[in-house]
């Protein structure tokens, strides 16, 4: 009953943001056509060239399964790493035509051209019949990619009927590969990832089903600046932990001892607090948290700590997780919530001792009835390695991408796609 009553609730508004009313690979015809399909194979590979987390091939493969089903002429590209316009070999993407040559059950063809569109692609793309799948070389190797030089996205589109996105890791980012070839393309439409990732972050956070409960971590104000000022508009409660959480602490004249502060964002922080009270917004900050002398070296090395109220830090400590009264405090604001957007950690979780407030915050997005919604990153690396992936509504493969669709900004990715 739940899902579906949002669902419903969704479709309703969903006219009203253009940018959450995109046409899917749902809403055309793809038989006999070539179609480009954006993909996001950016996948960690070892010493050997092989493939050591596949879950971005596997995520790709109902948009791609659906196109070839349709009997359209499938051409994937994406890109691998930095190469910086360079054809650098440890960053081709054969190993992953390779591997979706098993994944698919079919052979997926590579061209392997340093320019990308060049005579092997050409000649492969002549040769296709319904149905079949290649690959094109890693799309940085050219250096017009990143800047969205004209020349590249024309040589794109020379292959192609029909265009679909559905690498939402890069949809923030103004490439050939994700808009200059949609623009000269008839057809642009979105793949399944894209659409699910629109469905979820773009309506919790412009229609949400409330109470709505927006948790941000991670380390820097900076980096959230924007999301924390549009997140106190939409949502009824803002959580914030993390080493961010310490410059406003200190905004509100608490001693944080050694703890991550930003100095120069403290008249920020007291506008972010001013501006919650005036929107009548629960803005929820540590009450307690818990410290230690030195940070953890390596990393993940034992560490002695102690959980101290944040009106009492030493001056010698350094807070670096939420202590348990915070934890406890911070669940229970998620246990009546309908809507849930958490992005970034509660503390150094990389640490077992110091990842007691993620795991707790975590927990409680497992065990609430609301649609949890985990912004990628940190976040997302958090709630898988500590095992908590299946129990999350929709976990966000792009970082920076939903950190922005969280900020309000309208994505060049998404933004290119044909309205319906």
């Amino acid at each position: 009953m739940h899902e579906s009553s949002s669902v419903m609730k969704w479709s309703v508004h969903r006219n009203e943001v253009n940018m959450l009313n995109k046409k899917s690979v749902d809403d055309i015809n793809v038989k006999g056509k070539k179609v480009l399909v954006r993909c996001d194979f950016n996948v960690p590979l070892d010493a050997d060239l092989n493939i050591t987390d596949e879950n971005r091939l596997v995520a790709a493969l109902p948009t791609i399964k659906k196109l070839i089903a349709d009997g359209g002429k499938v051409i994937l590209c994406s890109h691998l790493g930095k190469p910086k316009g360079e054809p650098k070999p440890e960053l081709s993407l054969a190993p992953v035509a390779k591997r979706l040559t098993e994944l698919l059950g079919q052979e997926v063809k590579f061209a392997a051209d340093a320019n990308v569109v060049g005579e092997n692609a050409k000649a492969a793309v002549a040769a296709m019949n319904d149905g079949d799948v290649i690959l094109l070389e890693n799309t940085r190797y050219r250096a017009e990619e990143t800047k969205n030089g004209e020349a590249f996205s024309k040589e794109l589109a020379s292959l192609a009927d029909v265009f679909v996105n559905d690498a939402f890791g890069t949809a923030h980012r103004a490439h050939c590969s994700n808009v200059g070839v949609a623009e000269l393309v008839d057809t642009a439409v979105v793949g399944y990832l894209m659409q699910k990732e629109i469905d979820f972050l773009g309506n919790a956070v412009e229609n949400p089903v409330r109470p709505f409960v927006a948790i941000l971590g991670g380390a820097k104000v900076a980096d959230k600046l924007n999301v924390i000022s549009n997140l106190l508009e939409k949502c009824d409660t803002l959580i914030i932990g993390g080493g961010m959480a310490y410059t406003f602490l200190k905004a509100q004249g608490k001693e944080i001892g050694k703890s991550l502060v930003d100095d120069s964002k403290i008249d920020y922080c007291n506008e972010m607090m001013a501006k919650a009270e005036k929107l009548g917004k629960k803005l929820l900050l540590p009450v307690d948290a818990v410290v230690s002398a030195d940070f953890p070296n390596p990393i993940d090395a034992p560490i002695e700590v102690e959980n101290v109220s944040v009106d009492n830090i030493p001056v010698d400590k350094e807070a670096m997780d939420i202590g348990k009264e915070t934890a406890a405090l911070y669940a229970d604001a998620v246990k009546t919530a309908k809507t849930v957007v958490w992005n970034g950690p509660m503390g150094v979780f990389e640490n077992p001792t110091l990842a007691a407030g993620t795991i707790a915050v975590a927990k409680a997005l497992a065990d609430t009835d609301a649609t949890t919604i985990i912004g990628g990153g940190d976040s997302a690396a958090a709630v898988n390695q500590l095992g908590f992936g299946d129990k999350m509504s929709h976990i966000s493969t792009g970082g920076g991408a939903s950190l922005e669709f969280l900020e309000g900004k309208e994505l060049p990715g998404v933004a290119a796609a044909n309205d319906k």
